[in-house]
C-alpha cells in the first residue's frame, strides 16, 4: 500500500527510528511486542471490549443541521468528545497501555500538551494498577489545569518541563531523556511521532476512528465513503485515525488544519508544513521548523494540542505526495469557530477541534457533499481561555 509504513519504518521518506545506541533495545523491544501480541485474538478482544464498555465506543456520527444548513452541505461530526476522558487520545493509551502490561511493564511515563492525553493515560494507568509519571511544559501546566488536577487525581506524577519553549517539544524532550535513564519503563507517547514503532502502532490504534466511520457512513448514506474527512494536525494522531481506512480511497478528500497562531509570518505559528524544511525531530524524520543550522523554531499556538514544531511522518508523506491538502487557521479563526459551534450545536469544542472547524470557512463545498469533521476533544479544559475572550467572541 502506497501509504503503509515500511518494514523500517518509513513513509516514503518520513520516519525512521534515529536514535541515540542507549534507546535502540527500547525501540527494538517494543516492536517485537507489537508483532507478537497487538494482531492477536485475545489482545483484540481485550482491546475492543475496553473501547464498547469503558470508552463508550463507537462515539456518534453526528449530522450538524445547523452547521449543514450555514455551509449549505453536508456536516457530520465524528464524536471524540464524548469519549471516557474527553478526547481521542484514550483509544491509544488503553492499546499502548495493554502492550505494556504484556511486556510486564510496571511503570509508565508519558508526554502531554494540552493535558488530554496525560488525563487518558493516568487513567489506563489507575484503571491497570500501573505507576504513572506524565512530563509537561510549565506553560501547559499553567493553561491546562483542569487536566493538572485530573492527572494527579488519577495518581499520576505530573513533572514540569521548564527548558525551552516550556511546551509540548519540550515535554517530549523530558520524557526522553527519563527514558533513556530508566529503560525498564514503558514510554506511551501520545501522538503519531517519535522513532518507529511509534507512529505506526499510534495510528493502528486511532484506526477505529475511520473504522467506525465506513461503518456509520454504510448504515446512514448506504456508502462508505464521505466526500470530506477534516481534522486538526499538531503531531496529528486524531487525524491519523480520521484517514487510515481513507488513504487508498483516493476520491475521498482528505483536509489537514495546523495551528497558525498569530499568522503564519508572524513568526509565532505551528504551521509546521509551510514553515517547516526536512529534517529529524524526537527521532524521526519528518517535516519540522528549524534555522538554517538545523535548531528547533519554537512553534506558537493559543492550543496546547497543536503547540509543536514539527508533523507526525504519515502526514509530512501525504503533504509530500499531495494527498491530503494541508490548511491552517490562526487563533481568532479558531476561536471564532470554537464559538460559531457553540452558538450553532450546543457543542464546546476543544481549542485543538475549533481549528479543523475554522477549514469549515476555507472550502468551496458542493449541496450534496458528505463532509466529517473530526471533532477531537471537548472544550471544558479551554474553558478559561474562552471565558478571557468571551466578550470578543460572543
Amino acid at each position: 500500500m502506497k501509504y503503509e509504513v515500511d518494514e523500517r519504518g518509513f513513509y516514503g521518506e518520513f520516519g525512521g527510528a534515529f536514535i541515540p545506541e542507549l534507546l535502540h533495545h527500547n525501540c527494538e523491544e517494543l516492536s517485537q511486542a507489537l508483532k507478537q501480541y497487538a494482531d492477536t485474538k485475545a489482545f483484540k478482544d481485550e482491546f475492543n471490549l475496553l473501547l464498547k464498555d469503558y470508552v463508550g465506543r463507537p462515539s456518534p456520527l453526528y449530522f450538524a443541521p445547523n452547521l449543514s444548513k450555514k455551509y449549505k452541505t453536508n456536516i457530520l461530526l465524528k464524536r471524540e468528545d464524548l469519549n471516557h476522558t474527553g478526547a481521542h487520545k484514550i483509544n491509544n493509551a488503553i492499546g499502548q497501555a495493554l502492550l505494556a502490561k504484556r511486556m510486564g511493564k510496571t511503570k509508565i511515563i508519558a508526554e502531554t500538551g494540552a493535558g488530554q492525553h496525560g488525563v487518558a493515560t493516568a487513567t489506563v494507568c489507575a484503571l491497570m494498577g500501573l505507576e504513572c509519571i506524565v512530563f509537561m511544559g510549565e506553560i501547559d501546566i499553567a493553561r491546562q489545569a483542569p487536566n493538572v488536577a485530573r492527572m494527579k487525581m488519577l495518581g499520576a506524577e505530573v513533572v514540569p518541563a521548564t527548558s525551552g519553549s516550556k511546551t509540548l517539544k519540550d515535554a517530549t524532550n523530558e520524557a526522553i531523556r527519563y527514558w533513556i535513564n530508566h529503560p525498564e519503563t514503558f514510554y506511551i507517547i501520545g501522538s503519531v511521532v517519535g522513532p518507529h514503532p511509534y507512529p505506526a502502532m499510534v495510528t493502528k490504534f486511532q484506526a477505529i476512528i475511520s473504522e467506525e466511520i465506513k461503518t456509520q457512513m454504510k448504515e446512514k448514506y448506504g456508502k462508505e465513503n464521505p466526500d470530506y474527512v477534516i481534522a486538526c494536525v499538531g503531531g496529528g494522531s486524531n487525524a491519523a485515525g480520521a484517514f487510515y481506512h481513507f488513504l487508498e480511497e483516493e476520491n475521498v478528500k482528505l483536509i489537514t488544519v495546523e495551528a497558525a497562531g498569530l499568522g503564519v509570518e508572524s513568526g509565532e505559528t505551528a504551521a509546521t508544513t509551510i514553515k517547516g524544511t526536512e529534517g529529524i525531530i524526537h527521532g524521526s524524520r519528518t517535516l519540522l521548523m528549524q534555522d538554517k543550522d538545523g535548531q528547533i523554531v519554537e512553534p506558537y499556538s493559543i492550543s496546547a494540542g497543536l503547540d509543536y514544531p514539527g508533523v507526525g511522518p504519515l502526514h509530512a508523506h501525504l503533504f509530500k505526495t499531495r494527498r491530503a491538502k494541508f490548511l491552517n487557521a490562526t487563533d481568532d479563526e479558531a476561536l471564532k469557530a470554537a464559538f460559531m459551534l457553540t452558538k450553532e450545536e450546543g457543542i464546546i469544542p476543544a481549542l485543538e477541534s475549533s481549528h479543523a472547524l475554522a477549514a469549515l470557512e476555507k472550502i468551496d463545498f458542493k449541496p450534496q457533499d458528505i463532509v466529517i469533521l473530526n471533532l477531537s476533544g471537548r472544550g471544558d479544559k479551554d474553558l478559561e481561555t474562552y471565558m478571557k475572550v468571551s466578550e470578543k467572541y460572543s
